[in-house]
């Protein structure tokens, strides 16, 4: 893949009160509009400093996202984006100390929009998970009521990816915060999103995959941000794969796919500082991997995030595009990618306590705490 702009940061997103923010994932809003929210946002560039967020939300407009997206306005009353949510950060919630509230997706169903979003105290520590919900094309969010506590299904349901298919479900991939664990796969009729109990499983018992068991580990490794969406009558899920320091892309057939067979190809690689190479795919420190709206198999978009934690700067959002695996732009993706081994009963943390971003994330405690990120 390729840079195709910085989304945000000085020149680009400090009219809306935003210097420094990460993350990014993307939905069409029922007016058409796409709808971006971020992390941890900033009126300065970097970490830290006034203005401190979190989830904030910008509108993009749909007829930029090739060339590069355009903000046409913000969550807020004005200009400035604010909190969609209403918390304070580094408080007390129902008896539990909170740092932040970050998101994790965004998902349209039919007129009405709804968030994921992981209640937390520092890096990798999840209270609770929860959903919230706008009627109004992203501009106003209230809870829903639902949530699920921090480890629930042995804490592989705090970041999430989700999307809904053609026949009725919303296909859900989750991990844990910690970016050690694997995937795990469920679903959910489309018009019982906010009803824990219409969620189902999909997982391995008596020598079969089917819905309705507990779910099973259906990729094994050391994962972070997620993105599942449908693409040119096929599913693509975008990962960072933290244990292997990089972005992969996955090109299914559907959701329930056997992964380990998967078409699978790196679309960016974890970098140094000094080796970065933005239009060879090279990025120091990062994470994310949102796919933009209006993406097709031969011009994949993604969101990535990155963050220098040594120097604080730059810690942004930005766009990147290329073939996705298995199209013909994408004929030459690395596919070194591949999993090496198989478990369909276990889960296996490969490498994820000694990844770079890991490192880089337990020095940036040092410096902002534990609601660091």
């Amino acid at each position: 893949m390729r840079k195709v702009k910085d989304l945000t940061g000085p020149g680009h997103t400090d009219h809306f009160g935003i210097g420094g923010t990460d993350l990014g994932a993307m939905a069409t809003a029922p007016d058409g509009r796409l709808v971006a929210v971020f992390g941890d946002t900033f009126e300065r560039a970097g970490v830290g400093g006034p203005g401190w967020r979190s989830p904030v939300v910008l509108f993009g407009d749909p007829a930029t996202a090739r060339a590069g997206l355009e903000w046409t306005g913000s969550a807020g009353a004005g200009a400035y984006a604010e909190q969609i949510l209403p918390y304070h950060h580094d408080s007390v919630i129902h008896g539990r100390q909170v740092s932040t509230v970050i998101p994790t997706d965004v998902i349209t169903i039919g007129a009405e929009m709804y968030l994921h979003a992981m209640v937390c105290a520092g890096i990798g520590n999840v209270h609770w998970t929860e959903v919230h919900r706008s009627t109004d094309n992203g501009e106003t969010w209230s809870h829903t009521g639902t949530t699920w506590p921090g480890d629930h299904i042995g804490g592989l349901f705090q970041m999430l990816t989700w999307a809904e298919g053609d026949d009725g479900y919303v296909y859900v991939f989750s991990t844990g915060f910690q970016r050690n664990r694997g995937l795990i796969l469920q679903r959910v009729p489309a018009d019982r999103l906010t009803d824990p109990d219409a969620w189902e499983g999909w997982g391995f018992r008596d020598g079969t995959w089917a819905w309705g068991n507990p779910p099973t580990i259906a990729l094994t490794g050391a994962y972070g941000e997620l993105s599942l969406r449908p693409v040119d009558d096929r599913w693509l899920l975008a990962l960072f794969d933290a244990g292997n320091y990089r972005i992969d892309v996955l090109n299914l057939q559907a959701p329930t796919e056997d992964l380990y067979e998967a078409t699978r190809g790196t679309a960016l690689h974890g970098a140094s500082w000094r080796g970065e190479d933005h239009a060879g795919g090279h990025v120091a420190q990062l994470y994310g991997g949102y796919i933009v709206p209006g993406s097709s198999l031969e011009e994949l978009h993604l969101v990535v995030s990155q963050w220098n934690t040594a120097k604080n700067w730059p810690y942004r959002s930005m766009q990147f595009t290329g073939g996705a695996p298995g199209s013909r732009a994408g004929a030459g993706t690395d596919m070194s990618s591949r999993p090496a081994a198989r478990a369909v009963d276990s889960e296996t943390a490969s490498g994820g306590s000694t990844s770079p971003l890991r490192k880089a994330r337990d020095r940036v405690l040092r410096f902002f705490g534990a609601s660091g990120r």
